[in-house]
């Protein structure tokens, strides 16, 4: 009987040398991009090289986009939205990001006070009685207001609310809806108000409250429901936190969820679910700013000395969701912060770093002298000097 298995060779497989050879080319690119993404996260020196050489994060003074500009004519300048303003002599003038203008409006301020969210910009005489609303780059609604105004705030669907003094009581506080009807007022006899602010949901109006009539200082947070008060605005009070006697507030914030936060000389506190709970305590540290105007976060900056002569500065920003921190390091002392958004701009001197929320650098802007005067929106930064102002997109 014929042996048919001597008959059967064995296959050889073949191997697909195209297929290996990008195979291996894949392989090798992606353990390389996680090498490089690992010390881009822990090494700094890395980290700083790769943004500005790869990233191109870093711009010098003279080679951005530029607006002329003559600061002795008693320009305001503002940053709002995708935009820059400035108001001269009753002219507002709104350039974009690329540094053309794009509208001018009529605005009869000379002394103004802002307040911008969302695609909205609130404008007023500060101790005056105008108010404008501009909406993207139209005005949208102006009113006279009897009495001084001291403060303005709008939120990001266009309510305002304005803080006015000069009155037979301490306080009167105006809202208005997006159209500029006049929905409702809210009279303070007895207490100062230092902060409004409006919920993202336009269903709350915030006051912050001090009383300096005793002995000790008594800060306190006022929450007025907004349909309530639009029916009977004497009985639209929802609930009143009182702080510890002593403490006093500064600012006050909605953010998303109804989380109201609230800033005091000594700490920050959030109000949610009824009930008020301390994020930062500023007691034991040497804080040299802290801000609350910010997108669901909140951020201090604390100094720590990195030598005889020398300090660093840490950016610590508090999600106000998780309550986690994040920090951001900076070798020099921070001169001065702006904040708005998810944008937390950092004056070093001659350089600024302006850094998100979740606590990676967004751009670094170097001077050759001395850095006086930025302003910041989510999306735009201006740095002013005496004859130009240049425009840092972020």
């Amino acid at each position: 009987m014929k042996d048919v298995w001597k008959d059967i060779e064995p296959e050889v497989k073949k191997i697909n040398k195209k297929k290996l050879i990008i195979t291996t080319i894949v392989v090798i690119i992606a353990i390389a991009i996680i090498i490089i993404v690992g010390l881009y996260m822990t090494n700094r020196d890395v980290r700083d090289w790769i943004d500005r050489n790869i990233f191109r994060k870093e711009v010098e003074q003279d080679k951005a986009i530029t607006i002329d500009f003559n600061e002795t004519l008693n320009s305001n300048v503002y940053a709002f939205n995708k935009y820059i303003g400035i108001l001269n002599q009753t002219k507002f003038t709104i350039y974009g990001n690329t540094g053309n203008k794009e509208e001018e409006l009529e605005i009869q301020i000379s002394n103004p006070i802002f307040s911008s969210a969302n695609r909205f910009l609130a404008i007023a005489e500060n101790g005056g009685q105008r108010l404008y609303l501009i909406s993207d780059k139209s005005i949208s609604w102006q009113a006279e207001i009897d009495g001084n105004i001291s403060q303005i705030f709008v939120n990001k669907n266009g309510y305002v609310a304005v803080t006015i003094t000069g009155t037979s009581h301490k306080a009167v506080i105006k809202t208005y809806s997006p159209d500029g009807k006049e929905m409702f007022t809210t009279f303070l006899a007895n207490t100062r108000a230092v902060d409004i602010s409006i919920s993202n949901d336009n269903k709350y109006l915030a006051i912050a409250e001090v009383d300096t009539s005793g002995a000790v200082i008594q800060s306190s947070v006022r929450i007025m429901s907004v349909d309530k008060a639009e029916k009977d605005p004497t009985n639209s009070l929802e609930k009143t936190y009182k702080s510890e006697a002593g403490k006093l507030i500064t600012n006050i914030k909605y953010q998303d969820k109804n989380k109201l936060v609230c800033m005091y000389t000594d700490s920050v506190s959030i109000i949610e679910n009824e009930t008020e709970n301390e994020l930062v305590n500023s007691n034991d540290k040497k804080i040299t700013f802290q801000s609350i105007d910010l997108e669901n976060s909140v951020c201090y900056v604390e100094e720590k000395s990195s030598g005889l002569f020398t300090a660093d500065s840490i950016v610590n920003i508090v999600n106000a969701d998780t309550k986690e921190t994040k920090q951001y390091l900076v070798n020099y002392v921070a001169k001065e912060i702006y904040t708005n958004g998810n944008i937390i701009a950092l004056n070093l001197g001659t350089d600024i770093e302006f850094v998100s929320t979740g606590g990676w650098l967004v751009k670094r802007y170097v001077a050759n002298q001395e850095i006086t005067n930025i302003v910041v929106s989510d999306s735009i930064a201006g740095i002013i000097y005496r004859d130009k102002i240049e425009i840092i997109n972020l």
